[in-house]
């Protein structure tokens, strides 16, 4: 897709191709709704100077990548428009408006700038919270995509994008500062920050020049790479770890690593409320270490990765299995989004014959495999299981010491708030 066939499907004629195009039926059979396209008039009308073939494409394209952004901006994606690039790289809109309030909250009538904005999800979240905010992004295209975003959603009176190398930015040009570097090469993912682009040395750089600045990585960022002088944020939705947050200035003010877990889905402990955070305990230290009590505690990804896990069994009084694993033990049982608790039946040395004999004691049918620190292939392990009685059973595989382990548990009914 291209900037002018991508121009034409902004038109009033253009908006008409797209509305009458069914996305099911065009994902479903591409080449048929290619055709039926090809064979409509209004489409060669939409820009005469095009080939016929770009037009189809750019429509067929925006079709199927609304469809696809249902997953990360809801309904609202019918109303948006994306690049594959830009889909694949936009930040969800959840975790977009959360990082928007806390930035807002500091504003104070500052404006913002968001450099490598993209599709301009986060652009779009900060200007919903009153924000007045320039993107910047090198890609003509994608700024053009951004462009009609802000004018699609109504934000054009505090948002607005432009074509610009974030390189040339001068440290301190906004007081306020978003920058999200593309982390992706000709190769793919790219894991080391040093080849973000623009390099992590230049973001870090440009997020010190501003008052207050957010710096997004991705959530396997080494913590070793981590600026001293940030705040670091790990944040997960439903369970999935999505991104790391890196706060400067003003925003930095508070805990130096923080886990945030959201909820989209819902029924997942509603009445805790769609977000809920875990702060570094400073002076803590590590967790103990014990043997298996009666409940068994699996944290959150985003309370794993930010090495919180001790400060989470410290609020439940619990201890490690084992002090490299992150599970933890207690013999209490709390409800919380920032991990799941199952309670402990069985502890057993790991044997494909003793556990299959203790499932089938259990009457054990739909198994459930989890595991941390185990290389034992779950898939295969299911199979061979060949369990076929009618209660549920999670099977949890670990290390403790040196020794492999399977723990039996199943689901706590009604544990206690945290």
């Amino acid at each position: 897709m291209h900037v002018p066939a991508f121009a034409a499907l902004l038109t009033d004629a253009g908006q008409e191709v797209l509305a009458g195009v069914d996305p099911k039926a065009a994902s479903a059979d591409r080449l048929s709704a290619a055709s039926r396209l090809r064979a409509d008039p209004r489409v060669a009308a939409l820009d005469p100077d095009l080939p016929v073939s770009d037009l189809v494409n750019a429509v067929l394209t925006q079709v199927g990548l609304r469809e696809r952004a249902r997953a990360k901006f809801g309904d609202r994606a019918e109303e948006m428009y994306f690049t594959p690039d830009g889909l694949e790289q936009s930040t969800r809109r959840t975790v977009a408006d959360h990082r928007a309030g806390r930035t807002a909250a500091v504003a104070d009538g500052r404006p913002a700038g968001d450099l490598c904005c993209g599709i301009g999800a986060d652009l779009l979240a900060l200007a919903e919270r009153g924000v007045s905010v320039e993107g910047v992004d090198a890609d003509p295209l994608t700024v053009a995509v951004a462009h009609a975003n802000i004018a699609a959603l109504g934000l054009a009176d505090r948002a607005r994008v432009r074509e610009g190398d974030v390189t040339e930015v001068a440290p301190g040009a906004h007081p306020l500062l978003f920058c999200d570097p593309a982390r992706r090469g000709g190769r793919g993912r790219v894991f080391d920050p040093a080849a973000y682009s623009p390099p992590w040395d230049v973001a870090t750089g440009l997020a010190r020049g501003s008052s207050a600045a957010c710096l997004k990585a991705a959530p396997g960022i080494p913590h070793e790479a981590l600026p001293s002088d940030a705040a670091a944020e790990w944040i997960s939705v439903d369970g999935e770890l999505k991104e790391a947050a890196l706060w400067f200035g003003e925003l930095a003010d508070g805990p130096r690593r923080r886990a945030t877990v959201l909820h989209e889905r819902p029924g997942l402990l509603a009445s805790e409320g769609a977000v809920a955070h875990l702060d570094e305990a400073p002076g803590l230290g590590p967790a103990p270490v014990a043997p298996a009590r009666r409940y068994l505690y699996d944290p959150d990804p985003a309370v794993v990765r930010s090495h919180l896990v001790a400060e989470a069994a410290a609020l439940v009084d619990g201890a490690l299995l084992d002090e490299r694993i992150a599970y933890f033990t207690s013999d209490r049982s709390v409800a919380s989004p920032l991990w799941r608790v199952l309670e402990v039946t069985d502890v057993l040395p790991f044997s494909l014959k003793r556990l299959r004999s203790a499932l089938r004691a259990r009457d054990a049918g739909a198994v459930t495999i989890k595991k941390r620190g185990s290389a034992v292939d779950a898939e295969r392990l299911r199979r061979d299981l060949r369990a076929s009685g009618s209660e549920a059973v999670t099977v949890v595989l670990t290390r403790i010491g040196e020794r492999p382990y399977s723990l039996l548990c199943r689901e706590v009914a009604e544990p206690a708030r945290a």
